[in-house]
C-alpha cells in the first residue's frame, strides 16, 4: 500500500510508568491484589474558573454511577483517597523527565506547574488528573517531539455491574512520563520503529517500570480521504503496524461507501429532506461498528 499517496500521517502519545514512589506521596508504586479497606464515592461536575462546566463531565454525571474503591495500606494512603492534600511532587520523577528531555533535545519550560484535567469517570478520586508540562520540542531521529509531561496514573478498573464501578486504588498516583510526537510518521512500520526507539531511550534511564501495563501508546492517525482518529491504550509495540493498517483500510472503505452514496443519490434527491437521528434504530443490533 502506498501510504505516501494516501496522505498517511500518524503521531504517538507514549505513557510510561516511572520506577519511583508515587507522584504526590511516599507510597510505593506497586500493584497488589490485597484489599484492606474499601470506600464509595459519587462524583459530580462543577464549574471551572470561567464558570463553564465540561461537557464530557456533564455526560458522565448523567449516568449516575457509583464508584467503589478497593485499597491496600501497602500501596495507598489518604492522598489517594483524596482525604489529604497532595504532598510535594516527586523530585526523582521530575529528574527522570528532565533527563529524557535532554536526551531528546527538548527545551525545558521556565517554570513547571501542575495543572488539573477534569476526570469524573471514577478513575481519579479527586475528580481530576494532575499533569505538568516539562518540556517542548526535540526530535527522535527525524520525528518531532511536541511535549513531554509528568502526570499521575489512574486507578485500575476492576469491574462494573448494575451501575456500580469498582476500581483498584493501588495504581492511582503512580508517576507517568508522557511523550507526544508530532504527526510526522509516514507509515505504520515507521510508527513501530519510533515507539521502539523511544522505549529504548526510556529504559536507558533505568528509572522506568517493565512489564505488561507499564507502558501504553495512544495512536493518532489520518489519511487524506478520512479523518484523524485516536486509538487508545495500545500495549504491545509489535501490534502497532497491524492496528494502523486496519484503521487505514477502515477509512478507505468508509470513503468508498461515501463516494458510492454520492453517485447513487443526487443533491436534488436530498433537497428538503433534512436530517434524522437513527441511533435508536441500531441499539439492539449485534454489530460492533
Amino acid at each position: 500500500m502506498d501510504y505516501a499517496a494516501l496522505g498517511f500521517k500518524a503521531g504517538l502519545e507514549i505513557h510510561q510508568q516511572l520506577d519511583t514512589h508515587k507522584l504526590f506521596c511516599a507510597c510505593p508504586s506497586v500493584i497488589t491484589e490485597n484489599v484492606d479497606y474499601t470506600f464509595e464515592r459519587e462524583l459530580r461536575p462543577t464549574g471551572s474558573e470561567l464558570g463553564e462546566v465540561d461537557r464530557a463531565a456533564l455526560a458522565e454525571a448523567r449516568r449516575q454511577r457509583r464508584f467503589v474503591y478497593r485499597a491496600s495500606r501497602a500501596a495507598t494512603c489518604l492522598v489517594e483517597a483524596d482525604e489529604e492534600p497532595p504532598h510535594a511532587a516527586n523530585a526523582e520523577g521530575l529528574e527522570v523527565c528532565l533527563t529524557v528531555a535532554t536526551l531528546l533535545g527538548s527545551r525545558v519550560v521556565d517554570e513547571i506547574q501542575f495543572m488539573r484535567k477534569i476526570v469524573i469517570d471514577g478513575s481519579a478520586t479527586s475528580g481530576f488528573q494532575r499533569t505538568a508540562l516539562v518540556a517542548l520540542g526535540g526530535k527522535v531521529d527525524s520525528i518531532g517531539i511536541q511535549t513531554i509531561c509528568l502526570e499521575e496514573d489512574a486507578a485500575r478498573l476492576l469491574e462494573e455491574r448494575e451501575g456500580t464501578v469498582y476500581y483498584g486504588l493501588d495504581r492511582l498516583g503512580i508517576p507517568l512520563i508522557e511523550i507526544v510526537t508530532a504527526p510526522d510518521i509516514t507509515s505504520p512500520q515507521e510508527a513501530e520503529e519510533v515507539a521502539l526507539r523511544i522505549g529504548r531511550l526510556l529504559r536507558a534511564t533505568k528509572k522506568v517500570k517493565r512489564g505488561l501495563g507499564t507502558i501504553r501508546q495512544d495512536l493518532n492517525v489520518s489519511i487524506s480521504a478520512g479523518n484523524r482518529v485516536e486509538i487508545k491504550g495500545v500495549q504491545d509495540l509489535r501490534s502497532i503496524p497491524s492496528i494502523l493498517e486496519k484503521e487505514v483500510e477502515r477509512q478507505l472503505e468508509l470513503a468508498a461507501v461515501a463516494e458510492e452514496l454520492q453517485n447513487r443519490v443526487s443533491d436534488r434527491d436530498l433537497a428538503g429532506q433534512g436530517s434524522r437521528e437513527v441511533t435508536d434504530l441500531f441499539v439492539d443490533t449485534s454489530s460492533r461498528t
